[in-house]
């Protein structure tokens, strides 16, 4: 015969996999249908923005175009003045030269009357006509109409093929024809942005999606970001122009040797694509799965945990409650009171049961009423180890702050008192034998033990305690900052170097607040003093955990900074304080904030047991630190 609770816990199990098994398959499904519906839609964004910045590429291009055209006439219109204003420049290409430097041209060409070079900032072109190519014959009109002001669209020129934007124009006395040339190098740049493979890289935002441009008549890719596929045929590849004609919702192609989801839109000429492999586009449903099915299962682990509390709490534990209670008893626990009236002989035992725990308990009573007469504040405990109980005074859970239940919880088991009795005596206080800090309570505790008894005396010590704090916190605190004073770092720094070898990565800092003088003049005593609290503000927030402040008295402080795993995580400590040193601010009062500054001298302890050597040794690079930092304001 199984136990009930084991029947339920197999039933839940194998209703619970059956649960999460259709669950898992469902929502797989589901990620799928709207893993390529978000592909799909991903591409159908991406395509729209590629026709949008094609659009506006293009229109900028053609004003680029435009004002190109417009600057390089003004530009040609502007040497023809200065040429006519002083002729004597046709005979220097330096002059000429410079001049094009000036307007930001490339090239400078004269023509005579008769179409001919004959000046100009390259002399590998003197003795060209308006015959001697297609692209120069372009000007030839204005041999017999010199009112024309012509601008040739960016072509290659006849001497180096070299594309180029030519305007020419005759001057104001009609002698010379002055030609102007400039290198279309923001055209360029603007004409650049239509490109395919600019754009697809503007937009792969998913680093792992692949884009195509593919030519609709022939089939070439012309444009990809996998660059070794452009120029190749899309058949080779994987794709089916088909498949792409044919299914604009997206399809399966197996893509450079991986199978792939890829979806085609129809541009102008060419179809654009966007291709993610396989993996890539399932990964989030392997890993959402795996989420999944660990939430899952935690619900299932803390649903069955639940149900099979709830049994045991009100199934179970009805059923085995008078075992429970005699078993109680008959370990010690003699608190325990046995209530059961179902039958007269188990009503009179409980009670010839209750009889004789009462008298166990009445020795602890008259104990506690004896001492409740001396109006003195002293709990006191017994327990013996062969038996569970523990017997105290009703003092001992007001000095140890225990509620009802706690009370009850330790006094049934004095395993469980000795444990909290061994976490109290984990917090011992210093310097004073057998007191222990409870929360913000101290607590003296004198035991003794003979055999397998134990007897223990508990007083509160708080109040004495406290005050003798107060005035040791008070010798050692300097009353502005709040931070130790000489006496208190003096306490702290011989404690520590005690052992030195545990203060290895170390060092002291001496800190002098720069400008005090100034400040109390300025602003008085008190805005001092405000400056004074700023900077130790400073210091005993800097390396919490790693550092000890102190001020020594007047504008003079000590930073101890101690127990670094590395040396160069010390000195990045310093480091960090060095760029405190002039980018701090003092906030007087609530309107009226100034900047604190403060000179410092710093010591390794490495090598060192006594630190008064190396307050003095801070103390000395300090002043050199200050004399160093005021000759380098001055």
């Amino acid at each position: 015969m199984k136990p009930l609770k084991e029947i339920i816990s197999r039933y839940m199990n194998r209703v619970t996999l059956i649960m999460i098994s259709f669950l898992i398959i469902v929502i797989i499904c589901v990620q799928s249908a709207d893993t390529h519906r978000q592909a799909y839609d991903d591409a159908v964004m991406t395509f729209r923005q590629i026709e949008q910045v094609l659009e506006q590429n293009s229109a900028e291009i053609a004003e680029t175009k435009k004002e190109y055209s417009q600057t390089c006439l003004y530009n040609a219109e502007a040497i023809a003045y200065l040429i006519q204003e002083k002729p004597s420049v046709l005979e220097s290409v330096e002059e000429l030269r410079r001049i094009a430097v000036f307007m930001e041209v490339d090239e400078i060409h004269i023509f005579d009357e008769t179409g001919r070079i004959f000046a100009g900032t390259h002399p590998k072109y003197f003795d060209f006509t308006f015959d001697s190519g297609e692209q120069m014959m372009f000007f030839k009109p204005m041999l017999s109409d010199k009112s024309l002001k012509l601008v040739q669209d960016i072509t290659p020129n006849v001497a180096e093929a070299k594309l180029m934007q030519y305007s020419a124009l005759w001057s104001a006395d009609g002698k010379f024809i002055v030609q102007v040339g400039m290198s279309p190098v923001n055209v360029m740049k603007e004409t650049q942005k239509n490109e395919l493979s600019y754009l697809f890289s503007l937009f792969r935002v998913n680093p792992e999606a692949s884009y195509y441009a593919i030519d609709r008549t022939s089939g070439e890719i012309v444009g990809s970001t996998e660059l070794d596929c452009v120029h190749k045929n899309a058949e080779e590849i994987g794709f089916s122009l088909a498949d792409i004609e044919s299914q604009p919702n997206g399809f399966h192609a197996n893509v450079n040797g991986h199978n792939s989801f890829c979806v085609f839109k129809t541009i102008d000429s060419n179809y654009i694509g966007r291709v993610l492999t396989r993996r890539v586009l399932y990964e989030w449903i392997l890993m959402n799965t795996i989420v999944l099915l660990g939430c899952l299962a935690l619900i299932a682990v803390v649903l069955m945990r639940a149900v099979t509390r709830y049994t045991n709490h009100y199934v179970v534990e009805d059923i085995y409650h008078i075992n429970k209670k005699l078993h109680a008893i008959a370990a010690g626990n003699l608190d325990e009171v046995i209530d059961i009236r179902s039958s007269t002989e188990f009503s009179e035992l409980s009670s010839d049961i209750n009889r004789m725990k009462k008298s166990l308990l009445d020795s602890g009573r008259k104990m506690s009423y004896v001492l409740s007469k001396t109006n003195l504040y002293i709990g006191v405990y017994e327990y013996n180890e062969h038996t569970l109980p523990v017997r105290f005074t009703e003092c001992v859970p007001q000095i140890l702050g225990l509620s009802p239940e706690k009370t009850k919880q330790l006094c049934s088991n004095y395993r469980l008192f000795r444990e909290f009795l061994s976490q109290l005596r984990s917090q011992p206080f210093a310097n004073e034998d057998n007191v222990f800090k409870l929360d913000e309570r101290y607590i003296k505790v004198e035991e003794i033990s003979e055999n397998s008894n134990v007897f223990g005396v508990m007083i509160d010590v708080t109040e004495e305690t406290v005050k003798r704090l107060q005035i040791e916190q008070e010798r050692d605190i300097d009353h502005l900052t709040g931070l130790y004073n000489r006496r208190g770092l003096e306490s702290f720094l011989a404690s520590c170097f005690v052992k030195p070898q545990e203060f290895r990565e170390s060092a002291l800092v001496m800190i002098d607040a720069d400008n005090l003088k100034i400040v109390n003049d300025t602003y008085g005593h008190e805005g001092g003093d405000a400056y004074l609290k700023q900077l130790a503000v400073i210091l005993e927030k800097f390396a919490p955990g790693h550092s000890a402040a102190a001020r020594l008295g007047g504008d003079e402080f000590v930073l101890f900074l101690y127990k670094y795993q590395t040396k160069e995580a010390l000195f990045n400590a310093v480091a960090a304080l060095e760029k405190l040193q002039n980018n701090s601010r003092a906030y007087l009062n609530e309107e009226l904030h100034i900047p604190l500054s403060f000179s410092f001298g710093c010591c390794l302890t490495e090598g060192y047991t006594d630190y008064q050597v190396l307050l003095k040794e801070a103390d000395e690079k300090m002043y050199e630190n200050k004399k160093a930092r005021k000759l380098g304001r001055s």
